[in-house]
C-alpha cells in the first residue's frame, strides 16, 4: 500500500489549508438625484425667452408671480407652464419621472386647464400670440390665487404639505451630498485608521438619507392620494373662473387695440407693453370711456387739421418769378386770352419765368414743445375728467405728429404734489403707453391752486429743449393768485416768448376772473364735445 507521501510530495501543510480569496471592494452605491425642472411643458429656448421677456416688461405679471409663490412651491413654474400651453403650437408632457414630488398640483391644474370646454376656444385666440397668451396667464394667474386665498382648490393643510414636501425634498438632497461626500472621503482613507471611522460614519449617513428618502416618498403619495380624490372638484372650480378669465380677455384685447389705435402711438409695442395695458384696461370703465372719447376725438381734430391749410399766416413780400399758378400776377393770367401771349405763357411756364407774388411766413409764438396743465381737483370728478384727459391726449398725439416734445402736469391742491410726466421723449417722439396709462388712472381730488402747477411749467419752458413752447391750462375752477405773482408771470411769458391758452369748462359757477390775469386766450366749455375745442386743435 501506498503512502500519502509517496503520492502527494508536497508539504501536508499545504494540503489542509485552503486557498485564499481576493478582496472584493464593496460595489459603490449610485446615488440618484431628485430632479430639477418643476416644468410640466417641454419648452424650448425660444419659449422660454419670450416668457422671460413678458415678465420683465409687465410689472403686474412680476406681481402676480411673486404673490403665487406665498401659496405654492414652483408657482413662477406653473406660470410658465400655463403660457406655453397657450403659446404654444406643439405640447408635449414631461415624464413625471422628471418632476419633483412638490410639483404635482401643477400638473392637475393643468390638465383641468386644458380638459375644459373653453381651452380649444382659448388656444384659438392665444396660439403664438406673445401679448393674449401673456395677458391670459396673468388673468389665470390671478384667478389661481384668488382660488387658493378663498381655499377653494387647497387647504390650508393641502398647502403646507405641499411646503412640508419641498422642505423634505431640500433635507434629502442635504443627506444626499453629505453621503457622497463621505464616500469620497473613506475611499481616499481607507487603509488609515481614519478611513475606519469615515466608514462608519459614512454608514450612519446612508441610513439617515435611506429615511430622508422614505418619509418624502410615504409624504408624496399620501399627497398624491389626496389631490387625486379633489381632481374634479379642482377641474369643476377652476374651468368657471377659465371661463370669466376668457371674458375678461377678449374684452381686454379689444380695449387695447382699441386704446393703441386711439392713442396711435405710431410704432409697434412690444408685447408686455400690450400685456400691461390690457390688463390695466381689464374691467376699468373709466378708461374704456375715455378711450372711445380719444378716438372720436382724435379723428375729428385730425379730420379739422387736414380740412383747413395749415401753414403760418404770410403775407405778399415782393414779385419775383416762378411758375406758381396760384401766386401768378394778374396781367400774365390775362395773357392765356391771346393766341400769341399764350404761346409765351406756355414757354416762360416751362422757363419758370412767369411773373408771381412772393410770400413772407409771419412766424407765431409757439410750435415748440406742448406743456398741458390739467386739473385734477374734485370737482374734476366724472365726464369732465374725462373730456380733459381725452383732450390732453389728442393734444399729445398732435404733438407726436408734428415732432414736438410734450409733458403733462396734473394738479390740484396746494398741499398735493404735481403729476409731472414727460410722455414722448423716446426716439422720433413716440408717446410711452405706460405713462400715457398712469395719467389716465391719476386723479388726486381736493382742492384747486393755480400758481404751483404754472410755475412748474414756467421752469420747464426755461430749459433748453423746451423754449418757445405752449402752454395749455385745462380747468373748471377759480383760483385767486397773488398779483405780485401775476405780474411776474407776464413778465417771464412775455420774456421767453411763449402763448398760454386757457380752457375753462364752464358747465357750472367759475368766473374768467383769475384766468385773465395771465392766459393770452381763454376757451369756455358749455358741452363737453371735441367741436367746443377745435380752434385749439388748430392752432396748436
Amino acid at each position: 500500500m501506498l503512502s500519502l507521501k509517496r503520492l502527494f510530495p508536497a508539504q501536508r501543510s499545504e494540503l489542509i489549508m485552503p486557498p485564499k480569496r481576493k478582496k472584493v471592494a464593496p460595489k459603490k452605491r449610485v446615488v440618484r438625484p431628485l430632479p430639477q425642472n418643476s416644468r410640466w411643458i417641454d419648452s424650448d429656448a425660444y419659449d422660454r425667452r419670450v416668457f422671460g421677456q413678458l415678465l420683465a416688461d409687465s410689472p403686474s405679471l412680476r406681481a402676480i408671480e411673486e404673490t403665487g409663490a406665498t401659496f405654492l412651491p414652483h408657482f413662477d413654474s406653473l406660470l410658465q407652464d400655463i403660457f406655453c400651453v397657450l403659446f404654444k403650437n406643439n405640447i408635449v408632457f414631461n415624464d413625471a419621472r422628471d418632476i419633483p414630488p412638490s410639483a404635482q398640483f401643477n400638473r392637475l391644474f393643468l390638465n383641468a386647464l386644458r380638459q375644459g370646454e373653453l381651452y380649444p376656444i382659448l388656444r384659438a385666440m392665444t396660439t403664438l400670440d406673445e401679448a393674449k397668451a401673456g395677458l391670459c396667464t396673468l388673468l389665470l394667474g390671478e384667478s389661481l390665487i384668488g382660488l387658493l386665498k378663498a381655499e377653494k382648490l387647497l387647504t390650508r393643510r393641502e398647502m403646507l404639505d405641499l411646503w412640508d414636501i419641498e422642505k423634505q425634498q431640500d433635507i434629502f438632497t442635504e443627506k444626499q451630498n453629505e453621503f457622497t461626500e463621505s464616500e469620497k472621503l473613506a475611499e481616499e482613507h481607507g487603509a488609515e485608521e481614519i478611513g475606519k471611522l469615515l466608514e462608519r460614519a459614512k454608514e450612519k449617513i446612508e441610513g439617515e438619507m435611506d429615511g430622508a428618502e422614505a418619509l418624502l416618498r410615504q409624504k408624496a403619495q399620501r399627497l398624491q392620494e389626496e389631490l387625486g380624490q379633489k381632481e374634479t372638484e379642482v377641474g369643476r372650480r377652476f374651468q368657471a373662473e377659465a371661463i370669466k378669465a376668457a371674458e375678461r380677455l377678449e374684452e381686454a384685447a379689444e380695449e387695447a387695440e382699441q386704446w393703441g389705435t386711439s392713442l396711435g402711438s405710431g410704432y409697434r409695442s412690444p408685447p408686455g407693453q400690450k400685456l400691461e395695458l390690457g390688463k390695466r384696461l381689464a374691467g376699468n370703465e373709466k378708461l374704456k370711456k375715455l378711450s372711445r372719447m380719444i378716438g372720436r376725438m382724435k379723428f375729428n381734430a385730425l379730420a379739422l387739421r387736414k380740412k383747413i391749410f395749415e401753414r403760418a399766416s404770410e403775407e405778399i413780400l415782393e414779385v419775383e418769378r416762378g411758375d406758381a399758378v396760384h401766386r401768378l400776377l394778374p396781367p400774365e393770367l390775362l395773357s392765356l386770352s391771346h393766341p400769341l401771349l399764350r404761346k409765351d405763357f406756355a414757354r416762360r411756364f416751362l422757363d419758370q419765368e412767369l411773373l408771381q407774388y412772393s410770400l413772407r411766413g409771419v412766424e407765431e409764438k409757439g410750435k415748440g414743445p406742448m406743456v398741458v396743465c390739467l386739473d385734477g381737483s374734485s370737482s374734476m370728478a366724472g365726464d369732465k375728467e374725462i373730456w380733459s384727459k381725452a383732450v390732453t391726449l389728442t393734444l399729445l398725439e398732435i404733438a407726436r405728429r408734428q415732432r414736438r416734445l410734450f409733458r403733462s402736469i396734473c394738479f390740484s391742491s396746494e398741499d398735493m404734489p404735481l403729476q409731472v410726466l414727460d410722455l414722448n421723449v423716446g426716439r422720433r417722439y413716440e408717446s410711452e403707453t405706460l405713462k400715457v396709462m398712469d395719467l389716465a388712472e391719476y386723479f388726486p381730488g381736493g382742492g384747486t391752486d393755480f400758481q404751483k402747477p404754472l410755475d412748474a411749467a414756467l421752469e420747464c419752458l426755461k430749459r433748453s429743449k423746451y423754449k418757445k413752447g405752449d402752454i395749455v391750462f385745462i380747468t373748471d375752477g377759480e383760483c385767486q393768485v397773488a398779483a405780485e405773482w401775476a405780474e411776474n408771470f407776464r413778465k417771464e411769458k412775455e420774456r421767453l416768448g411763449f402763448s398760454l391758452y386757457s380752457i375753462l369748462i364752464d358747465v357750472g359757477p367759475n368766473s374768467l376772473g383769475t384766468l385773465k390775469e395771465f392766459s393770452d386766450r381763454i376757451t369756455t366749455i358749455k358741452q363737453l364735445t371735441g367741436d367746443e375745442v377745435k380752434d385749439i386743435f388748430v392752432k396748436m
